[in-house]
């Protein structure tokens, strides 16, 4: 199934009215992140080295309704963390669907079964679970055993409840193509509505720091993959142009502002996946961050990124550019042999500023101080 057509059809009329408004720069995706805490403790995660004081913290149902209309992308993801240990989150869920926005809830599937009477069928809503492989890899990218069983069985009941369902695999560094093909088998056997696929990102502080894909091993890691694919029918959630960027056809730039990000911090400079800072506003963060610093051939962070919340934005603008390469694109696949695309040079890229430290201690602070102001408002009026 993929992405469904009526979805395909409003994603597609918003970025042309975008393009025709002549808007350089414009949201596709909303990446909603209402706590950082999770169940699990995957090797590859940067979203939870963070002290229980900030763990502990939720955006509330208001803030979250305050950011989706803020921003205004046709389509809001809501990773984590966990999103199903928040206790508002069927409000959240609910509240967003209200406004006409597509829906898709990212969960490792612990909690699925046990969640799934909170929420109604929609064809705004679509569970997205976390499964990096087959269960040997997945277990092992999550570092607990008989993950995989329990996601699987969430799928199979999400599914049998009406539910679309969708699964979201990180590649790292070491990855079968072989493997992964009979994983993407696998998923459309299971009867999964789509798959989203993304090289994993180095996060600054992530447990393991030796395991994330370079952008030619990506590339050829993918076209392997394509190549097995031999007319098989997977259901991919992604453009045909990004599919053919994976494979090293495409010579794109990152669209860090495609999927801005909003968590409990506030607006998230400059994207999901590299956290420098705040903005205080989705207008402060789209008028004032300084976009030009960032990007694969700007920023040795960025050097390896491949990510679909970097490029998707970037192919779906390309998609409305040229709607005939991407048509051509999409009935003969991602180009599999031949030159790839030229490499973006890193040679004048800025080195790595580490700031998380920097970062967690200013918003603790912020947050101490809040609670002593709260202190002295309540000692006054005594």
């Amino acid at each position: 199934m993929g992405i469904p057509l009526k979805q395909q059809f409003d994603v597609g009329a918003y970025v042309l009215k975008q393009t025709l408004l002549r808007r350089k720069r414009y949201p596709l995706v909303l990446m909603l992140e209402p706590l950082f805490r999770c169940n699990l403790a995957c090797a590859g995660c940067g979203k939870i080295d963070y002290p229980d004081s900030i763990l502990n913290k939720r955006l509330t149902v208001e803030e979250c309704m305050e950011a989706v209309d803020e921003c205004g992308a046709p389509v809001v993801s809501i990773p984590g963390g966990e999103p199903l240990i928040h206790k508002e989150i069927a409000q959240i869920v609910s509240g967003i669907i209200a406004r006409k926005k597509y829906v898709y809830l990212c969960t490792n599937a612990l909690l699925l079964e046990k969640k799934l009477s909170a929420f109604e069928p929609s064809p705004y809503l679509t569970f997205s679970v976390h499964l990096d492989g087959l269960k040997e890899e997945h277990d092992h990218a999550v570092c607990q055993d008989g993950v995989f069983e329990r996601a699987v069985s969430a799928i199979k009941a999400a599914k049998a409840r009406g539910f679309q369902v969708s699964v979201n695999a990180t590649i790292f560094d070491g990855a079968d193509p072989e493997r992964f093909a009979e994983y993407l088998n696998f998923v459309h056997q299971l009867g999964v509505d789509g798959v989203t696929m993304s090289p994993g990102y180095a996060y600054e502080r992530a447990p393991d720091q030796q395991h994330f894909l370079s952008r030619r091993r990506t590339k050829e890691f993918f076209r392997t993959v394509f190549r097995l694919q031999k007319g098989k029918k997977w259901s991919l959630n992604h453009s045909s142009l990004y599919l053919d960027f994976l494979a090293g056809n495409q010579e794109y730039e990152c669209t860090p502002w495609g999927n801005p990000t909003r968590n409990i911090f506030g607006w998230q400079r400059p994207c999901y996946l590299l956290n420098e800072g705040y903005a205080n506003s989705f207008k402060e963060l789209m008028e004032e961050t300084e976009w030009e610093r960032y990007g694969t051939g700007r920023y040795e962070k960025c050097a390896n990124c491949m990510a679909h919340c970097g490029y998707e934005a970037t192919a779906a603008a390309d998609t409305i550019a040229n709607p005939l390469k991407a048509l051509w694109t999409k009935i003969r696949g991602p180009k599999t042999d031949g030159p790839m695309a030229p490499e973006i040079p890193l040679h004048a890229q800025r080195p790595a500023d580490y700031v998380h430290d920097t970062i967690v201690k200013e918003q603790l602070k912020s947050a101490e101080d809040v609670q002593r102001d709260g202190q002295e408002l309540v000692r006054g009026v005594a």
